[in-house]
């Protein structure tokens, strides 16, 4: 059961990685606008057409305005989508209105959340989600001034949940953050029907708990909330545990409002306050490095070495996200995941691989790809995050197997190389699955660790060390992974490579004792 999940999730993952994580949440939130639109003419929505239309326009103008100008003074590269994702989210968090004055305080949120952006922010990274700064903002000037208008939520009501939660789940299946917001939702919906239950015995009113279940799940905010907020990567800490406390108190606090004397916390507070709890269990930083060198690990390997010049910590395995900015990018956008393959104790050296097309590739290369070509030795990029739970147990006595699938070999030489270093003890086998047997990289370092390698190529690889062997003959399915790892049973299973190819690996692993997934989305 667990492995035909774990192969449906990488095959719909595999489809929407060809979408950048921006893109994917930008269309989302515009397909749930026009949805929005056609919705109120029928009046199943509170606001009218004309008041979306309007309040759409001017957070557009405004949030890509400041977000360009910003921009163009901190020399950074203007990121449309961005400013369009901010304008979208707070069309569904502000009351849209035709007004005067509440369009002025509607451009005021709209232009505190870009600013927040790069005023509340610490080198380079911004601290808090920028459209609950922009609600809250102008939720505290309301207090005033009641004409400019407050955060409403209108998008928690009934006709808009079916779409959220399908809109949503494309875009956490893509953030890959499900579970995290899974955590948040049950501990909000867990919450506000405990106080509403409270406040309905208080008044000696009856209470049916299924019946309030359902008006809050459906009539509540916290399905936007979840699937289009709290999930921002750049807002939430880097390892999953840590999400999931996040989401748990953001979901205790938006569950039951505390007063806070003319306002109540509110749900964008309780973002707020989550997001402040996210960067006190990591500082998050954009790292400034710089192109040391190139290499060619295979005939389609790059590696690239870059070297830090920022503070930068991350564990063997994590992946980081590094930015090329470049013009007309493609739907993959100017960021991209990639797996560290060097160690902690490389540092400030760090280093990156990927795989490009084959000369007889009929995949086109992307934006991105083409731009990273280009990148010259000496040139500056940054890191915008690191993040990822691919790492190895904290018990250097449990039994390991290593998967990796092509490129998917990079996080475990990170692993293994600082194992090396830090001269660990651990029993740990490698399946090495390559198209051929020049396409396997890292054997230098790989072979320096002294651990088994099974490696399955069509062509026998040559002068193979003596712990290596080649699986001549055997299909890598359920059968042939016991044959060559007969104590799969006892083994922590780890699988890293293209989603597709994990999608159909993971069923042989089915009889390991955990299997732990790293896909990559492609390029």
């Amino acid at each position: 059961m667990i492995t035909s999940l774990t192969s449906l999730w990488n095959r719909v993952f595999a489809l929407l990685g060809r979408v950048s994580m921006y893109r994917v949440v930008y269309v989302a939130l515009a397909t749930l606008a026009v949805i929005a639109f056609a919705l109120s003419f029928f009046d199943l929505v509170g606001p009218d057409p004309l008041e979306l239309i309007a309040t759409l326009a001017v957070l557009s103008i405004v949030c890509g305005g400041v977000d360009a100008a910003t921009q163009r003074i901190l020399h950074l590269p203007w990121r449309i989508e961005s400013s369009l994702i901010t304008a979208h989210i707070l069309l569904f968090v502000l009351r849209p209105t035709l007004e005067v004055a509440g369009l002025a305080g509607i451009a005021i949120a709209g232009a505190a959340a870009s600013l927040s952006k790069y005023v509340l922010a610490w080198r380079g990274r911004h601290i808090f989600n920028p459209a609950a700064v922009g609600a809250t903002v102008l939720t505290l000037l309301s207090i005033a001034w009641p004409d400019l208008g407050a955060s409403s939520w209108w998008v928690g009501t009934p006709a808009l949940a079916g779409p959220v939660i399908v809109l949503g789940l494309a875009v956490l299946w893509r953030t890959e953050k499900l579970r995290v917001v899974a955590v948040f939702l049950v501990a909000a919906v867990a919450i506000a029907v405990l106080r509403t239950a409270a406040q309905s015995q208080a008044a000696g009113l009856d209470v049916d708990a299924m019946t309030v279940f359902w008006q809050i799940l459906w009539s509540s905010p916290f399905l936007f909330l979840g699937a289009f907020m709290l999930s921002e990567p750049l807002t939430l800490p880097p390892r999953r545990w840590q999400q999931f406390t996040v989401a748990g108190i953001v979901g205790v606090l938006a569950g039951w409002p505390i007063p806070l004397g003319e306002i109540s916390l509110g749900q964008e507070r309780a973002l707020l306050i989550g997001n402040a709890i996210a960067f006190a269990f990591a500082v998050r930083t954009a790292v400034r490095l710089t192109l040391a060198s190139r290499a060619d690990r295979t005939p389609t390997v790059r590696e690239l070495t870059f070297r830090v010049h920022d503070r930068l910590s991350f564990v063997p395995g994590q992946y980081l996200e590094l930015e090329v900015p470049h013009a007309h990018p493609d739907a993959r956008g100017t960021r991209r995941e990639f797996s560290i393959a060097s160690a902690p104790d490389d540092l400030p050296e760090l280093r990156v691989a990927f795989k490009e097309n084959g000369v007889a590739s009929a995949k086109p290369q992307s934006s991105y790809k083409k731009a990273l070509a280009q990148v010259a030795e000496g040139h500056r990029l940054a890191i915008t995050g690191v993040w990822g739970d691919f790492v190895l147990p904290k018990r250097p006595a449990a039994p390991i197997l290593m998967v990796a699938a092509g490129i998917g070999v990079t996080p475990f030489v990170s692993q293994l190389r600082h194992v090396r270093a830090s001269a660990e003890e651990r029993d740990i086998i490698l399946v090495y699955v390559a198209s051929d047997a020049s396409e396997l990289a890292y054997r230098e370092d790989i072979e320096a660790s002294g651990i088994p390698v099974i490696v399955f190529t069509r062509d026998r690889p040559a002068d193979l060390p003596a712990n290596w062997m080649w699986a001549r003959g055997v299909r890598l399915d359920a059968e042939g992974l016991m044959r060559v790892v007969p104590d799969i049973a006892s083994r922590h299973a780890y699988i890293s490579g293209p989603a597709g190819l994990i999608a159909d690996l993971s069923p042989a692993l089915e009889r390991a004792r955990s299997i732990t997934t790293d896909a990559f989305s492609g390029y």
